[in-house]
Formats: C-alpha cells, sequence, structure tokens
C-alpha cells in the first residue's frame, strides 16, 4: 500500500475523491462476519473522527488512548475520539466534531472535513459513522482527563503496511464466542484493535488506486 500514500500521490483533496467513490462503500458495515442488520430495531447512533495531519510530506492519523473507568466498557483502550449522538447534533460529522472538542480540544474550525466511511456496526450494537478530516499542523491538543489518558498519531504509511496488522481468533480460537477481530502490531507501545481498527483498515481500503 506504500504505492498510494507517497507525498506526491496522496492529497487532502484525493482523499476527498476516494471517500466520494463508490469502491469505498464496499468497506466492512459490520464488526462481526455473518452478524444480521438490525432489521429495523432502534440502534444507538455514535460518530469518531479520523483527524488527519501531513507533516513532512507524510500523513499521519491521530488516536486517542481511552481514560480508565470502571464504568467505560473500552476503558484504557485504542480509539478515535467520539461518542453517542446527542439529540442537538444535526447529525454525524456535528457529533464526530463535538466529541473531538470535548475529548481532545480540538476546534471544529480547524476541521476541514472531507467525508465519512459507511456507518459500522458494532458487536455492541452501536451503528458508528467514522468522519474523515484534515487539520493544519502543529495543532494545540490536550486530553480531558477524565476521558482521554493520551493523544497520540501513527504515520499512515506504517498502518497500510500488511506485515503490521492481521486478523485474528478472540478471546481464543477454541473460545465458543471466538471471532476474527483486526490487530495491528504495538505502535509507540500502543495497541490498536478491534473496532478502531476495523475503521482504520476499512479508511486504508479507500484509498487504495482502483
Amino acid at each position: 500500500m506504500h504505492s498510494h500514500l507517497g507525498p506526491n500521490r496522496l492529497t487532502g483533496e484525493r482523499i476527498r475523491e476516494r471517500l466520494s467513490l463508490d469502491a469505498c462503500r464496499d468497506t466492512s458495515h459490520a464488526e462481526l462476519p455473518g452478524v444480521a442488520p438490525l432489521a429495523g430495531a432502534t440502534a444507538e447512533q455514535a460518530a469518531v473522527l479520523l483527524p488527519l495531519y501531513c507533516r513532512d510530506g507524510a500523513w499521519h492519523l491521530i488516536f486517542i488512548r481511552r481514560a480508565v473507568r470502571l464504568t467505560d466498557r473500552h476503558s484504557g483502550e485504542v480509539g478515535f475520539p467520539g461518542g453517542r449522538r446527542q439529540d442537538t447534533d444535526r447529525d454525524s460529522t456535528a457529533t464526530a466534531l463535538r466529541e473531538a472538542q470535548e475529548e481532545i480540544g480540538l476546534a471544529p474550525e480547524q476541521v476541514r472535513v472531507l467525508g465519512a466511511l459507511p456507518p459500522l456496526e458494532t458487536a455492541s450494537r452501536f451503528l458508528v459513522t467514522p468522519v474523515v478530516g484534515e487539520i493544519p499542523w502543529p495543532q494545540p491538543l490536550w486530553p480531558d482527563p477524565r476521558e482521554v489518558s493520551r493523544i497520540f498519531s501513527i504515520p499512515l504509511a506504517w498502518l497500510g503496511t500488511p506485515d503490521h496488522h492481521r486478523l485474528r481468533a478472540y478471546p481464543a480460537p477454541d473460545h465458543p464466542q471466538a471471532r476474527e477481530i483486526a490487530f495491528f502490531d504495538q505502535y509507540d507501545g500502543e495497541l490498536l484493535w478491534g473496532v478502531t481498527a476495523r475503521i482504520t483498515l476499512d479508511f486504508l481500503g479507500c484509498l487504495r488506486e482502483p
């Protein structure tokens, strides 16, 4: 995947174009293969922001490590800034931008929205819309300690290297609820896996040249 991530080929406009193509709509729509759609049931709507920046000709994707909280089922995990949609949010983009401002101090006016991936249905029956946005760099960011313990970034070129990620049976191959989950190698001490890894791979898939 290195060929389409080079600084001479990948621009903000090119990312916007790729997100708008039908090829991007062919990404995974469910975290768990074979899980039936919600079939009209009311889903819990949510959105996350995939903040991108370009530094020295190389693109980077920003992640967060969630704060350790007993009430958070994803406590301590790597993710994107985001959360549940509120009644005051006009759409998923508004949800993603609001959550990013609350969690990492990213002002909405600093985000150039490039598009969105199809909503992903999670095992917990959330419908998560990933919104992709470009931000200027350097950019002052600060975590809300109640929700975020660390903000960090990973180069797209590293994420796009096939040897750095794989599918693995989780929790274990012989577990009665075992399913294939995406895992990345550790980067800077952080482990990217599960829904966040699936969204990352879907996004990288959108960037592939036809």
